[in-house]
């Protein structure tokens, strides 16, 4: 009896615990039909890198290095080239000593065109451009081989001083902001163009203060001069991104030399020419460096930095004609001279913090 008794109480024990205690066998079921469900183990995290996207859509670090560095890059290469041109004014006033405007200004195509045709066949580059590209190699000789050298030889010959047309060319930078938008679908902020305005302002005030509140002749020629070099830097500028900027300045001296050679050689038969020491000088400056060597760091600089703001080193050239005019030519200037172009100066180190 008691023997019975103690294996039911037993038996009872074993089927509570066995009631009570966790179901240890799996479930024969699907895991959808049992409605459980595995989530799968979080991937570990990646390591988060300086090169990673920022969460507020900025550039990363290093993009933004390369790039500011690319910029600064080509501001460097157009100011060798605004050193180049900064003697021009200066190269053409000894060269007209010697030489007809007219002469001087399309004669110098023709000397820097035979440069041109030697640098490109030791490079064994085409002595053409590409027939497609025809139109705006055409630009540049009608911007910079044509009208620039015509317009500011003969506002030089009308009596304007190198360091006053060196002044009123400074607003060639805002002509070139503004082509670049219209032809090179550049888009510079609002900065950019109050500091371009900027510098405008304070040509057209040394403009009006030297020609007694009115603009001259001459300066009219200065505009026109300006003009004509903002429409050719900018097509030269596009070109430059596909081809070395040498390549697009000989080219377009290539292309105008069947209108340059025959031009210079009336002019030289029918202008009265009285060479000399410096009048030479002058005039192999304004061919070799002012037309041709000048352009190949320019465009390239155009091209790696950005027409809109690699330009605006062409502010600098006010204040360093006027150095070569004081140094070489002997021109005296007063205060309000000094001061428009330290003004205007000022406006390229405002123009390069403007993200263009």
């Amino acid at each position: 009896m008691v023997a019975n008794r103690t294996i039911l109480l037993s038996s009872f024990m074993r089927d509570k615990s066995s009631a009570t205690a966790p179901n240890r066998v799996a479930d024969p079921r699907p895991a959808a039909a049992s409605g459980l469900s595995r989530r799968p183990a979080p991937a570990p995290s990646a390591p988060v890198s300086d090169s990673a996207p920022r969460p507020g859509g900025g550039a990363p670090a290093p993009e933004r290095k390369t790039r500011r560095g690319t910029a600064w890059r080509g501001t460097a290469l157009a100011s060798l080239g605004v050193l180049a041109f900064s003697g021009s004014f200066p190269a053409t006033v000894f060269a007209m000593e010697g030489f007809d405007p007219y002469l001087v200004a399309i004669g110098r195509a023709v000397l820097a065109g035979a440069a041109a045709l030697v640098f490109l066949a030791v490079a064994g580059a085409p002595l053409l451009p590409p027939r497609g590209r025809l139109g705006s190699y055409l630009v540049i000789v009608a911007g910079v081989v044509f009208g620039f050298p015509v317009f500011s030889g003969l506002a030089l010959d009308s009596g304007a001083s190198a360091s006053h047309a060196a002044v009123v060319v400074g607003l060639l930078p805002a002509a070139t902001a503004a082509c670049a938008v219209l032809r090179a679908g550049e888009r510079p902020r609002a900065l950019f163009w109050a500091s371009c305005g900027l510098g405008a302002v304070c040509v057209t005030a040394f403009t009006l203060s030297r020609g007694g509140g009115h603009v001259t002749g001459a300066d009219l020629l200065l505009v026109a001069a300006l003009l004509s070099a903002a429409a050719g830097y900018t097509e030269g500028g596009r070109l430059a991104r596909e081809t070395p900027g040498w390549r697009v300045i000989s080219h377009a001296l290539v292309v105008a030399m069947p209108l340059t050679v025959p031009a210079t050689a009336v002019l030289a038969l029918t202008t009265e020419v009285r060479p000399g020491a410096a009048s030479l000088a002058g005039f192999a400056y304004a061919g070799l460096i002012s037309m041709f060597l000048g352009f190949i760091p320019w465009y390239a600089g155009l091209a790696v930095g950005g027409i809109a703001r690699a330009g605006q080193t062409q502010l600098a050239q006010p204040l360093l004609t006027l150095t070569w005019a004081w140094l070489l030519l002997g021109e005296r200037f007063g205060a309000v001279t000094v001061v428009g172009a330290l003004a205007v100066l000022a406006c390229v180190a405002m123009t390069q913090r403007a993200r263009s």
